[in-house]
């Protein structure tokens, strides 16, 4: 029954006894009459309104207190709610993604250890506790864990960053605890953080204690298990450089993971993975060879406004020439992405070849040079020398030099490199005192400069035909690789 229903019964119970009350009185006074019973009746019904309008007013004017108390209670209820720890199980392989091919043999000894734990027990391996996949939006991050989650065949736990920053103080933490909790309990498994910068930011002086708090829980649960309990952690970020260093240190986070732009043949298997059962009629190399700087989710989307396209068109098959007709769309209807006409294309090729034939004549290690990365290994030195530092501002001024000297002409794409330069100059002069003066000044940061570049001009000169040849791999593969530089020697000379 209702709170209203029970007032009105209520009500309707004191009035009954009002009457016989009434009735009662005049019957043994003995001037029961109905002038004076009427009356009484009508005084009765006054009194009864007045104080149920005075009750109503009351309430309408004064609320209860705890009120705003029970609507915070709800709102926090409501927000657990909308939080499900829920484990899925993912349908990805690594036969389900293309174009990671290094990555996969990163992680292959994760997927061993997540299926024979007990083998890497009886050996007393631990391996990483987290695994930091790093790289710009679109590149399959997300994708890559899923299928390490269904390659292994364990529980994922998928959560993105921003799922644990709430204005609630306390509300983020708790939601970690919970999360590893169930992992835990679930072990063997993995939890993926995407986009793990927004929980993981640097701590500095712009506080904000619930963000601070949940990242202290994040650590803290990542330091209260061992290697062995089978749970992997995974995250994943395409802003690495604004994490906490607490969150980088051995034990946490300490294997990362960088998934590159695709290349050529990379893009080109992705493209075949998307075109599967697509009536196409065409070269989809040559699809591949125009998407550079690509991402795997800017393809997919490329594809599919080719297919729409095509059928708007009335055709029965997918053409090159529909791929044509939607790339500037698939372009500008998302963030610019770094696409290069065939002009552009030559200058970076000629540019990044440059660069790795002097990089191979000065000693400064690479694994492989594409056409919109380069790969230097960065040393882990306490001492270096001046040498090897002016090989270094050598290296990064040798595809300015060979663009100009080729296509007499200065181009704007070597402006991270020549900054580059510039810096490691400011650190020779300034930080280590490599110049003239042990207190050295601008001047002689610039002069350092100056005589790399003049330096780097006389090595273009002495290894020109080297570099042509080079170059024209580039053109063709988009990426070279340090063995196949020697290679090509051997063919030359």
């Amino acid at each position: 029954m209702s709170k209203n229903n029970k007032n009105l019964l209520i009500t309707i119970a004191v009035i009954v006894i009002l009457f016989a009350l009434l009735i009662t009185a005049g019957i043994k006074s003995g001037n029961l009459n109905s002038s004076v019973l009427i009356s009484q009746i009508i005084g009765v019904f006054i009194v009864l309104i007045f104080f149920v309008f005075l009750i109503a007013l009351i309430k309408n004017f004064f609320p209860k207190t705890q009120q705003p108390q029970q609507v915070q209670v709800e709102m926090n209820t409501g927000i657990e709610k909308d939080f499900v720890i829920k484990p899925i199980t993912s349908n990805y392989t690594f036969k389900d993604v293309a174009g990671i091919n290094e990555v996969k043999e990163e992680l292959i000894e994760i997927v061993d250890f997540l299926k024979n734990p007990q083998k890497y027990r009886d050996f007393g391996i631990n391996l990483p506790k987290g695994v930091l996949l790093v790289g710009p939006p679109g590149v399959g991050k997300t994708l890559i864990a899923k299928a390490l989650a269904g390659e292994a065949g364990v529980p994922f736990f998928y959560q993105s960053g921003s799922s644990f920053v709430q204005m609630y103080v306390g509300v983020g933490a708790k939601r970690v605890r919970d999360l590893f909790s169930k992992a835990k309990a679930m072990a063997p498994s993995i939890i993926f953080i995407d986009e793990i910068d927004a929980i993981g930011k640097a701590r500095g002086n712009l506080r904000n204690d619930e963000r601070e708090a949940t990242l202290n829980q994040l650590l803290t649960e990542m330091d209260g298990f061992e290697g062995s309990e089978g749970v992997i952690v995974i995250g994943a970020t395409n802003k690495v450089e604004l994490l906490d260093e607490a969150l980088l240190r051995p034990g946490r986070f300490d294997r990362r993971i960088f998934v590159e732009l695709p290349g050529l043949k990379d893009r080109l298997e992705i493209l075949k993975v998307h075109m599967k059962n697509k009536p196409f009629k065409g070269n989809l190399e040559n699809i591949a060879k125009m998407t550079v700087g690509f991402s795997g989710a800017a393809l997919a989307s490329l594809v599919n406004e080719a297919s729409i396209y095509a059928l708007k068109q009335g055709k029965h098959f997918i053409e090159e020439s529909d791929f044509y007709a939607v790339k500037d769309k698939v372009l500008m209807g998302k963030k610019r992405l770094n696409t290069y006409s065939p002009k552009e294309k030559e200058i970076l090729s000629y540019y990044q070849a440059s660069k790795a034939v002097i990089a191979d004549w000065l000693g400064v290690d690479f694994e492989r040079i594409s056409l919109v990365k380069d790969d230097f290994k960065e040393e882990d030195k306490e001492i270096i020398s001046k040498t090897e530092i002016m090989s270094k501002i050598e290296t990064l001024l040798a595809g300015r030099v060979g663009v100009e000297e080729r296509f007499n002409e200065k181009y704007s794409n070597a402006h991270k490199d020549i900054k580059k330069a510039r810096e490691l100059a400011y650190k020779m002069i300034k930080d280590y005192g490599m110049g003239e003066n042990i207190t050295g000044d601008e001047s002689e940061v610039a002069k350092i400069l100056d005589e790399a570049y003049k330096e780097t001009k006389e090595l273009y000169v002495s290894h020109k035909l080297l570099i042509e040849k080079v170059y024209e791999k580039m053109l063709k593969d988009e990426v070279i690789h340090k063995e196949d530089i020697e290679k090509i020697k051997n063919e030359i000379f």
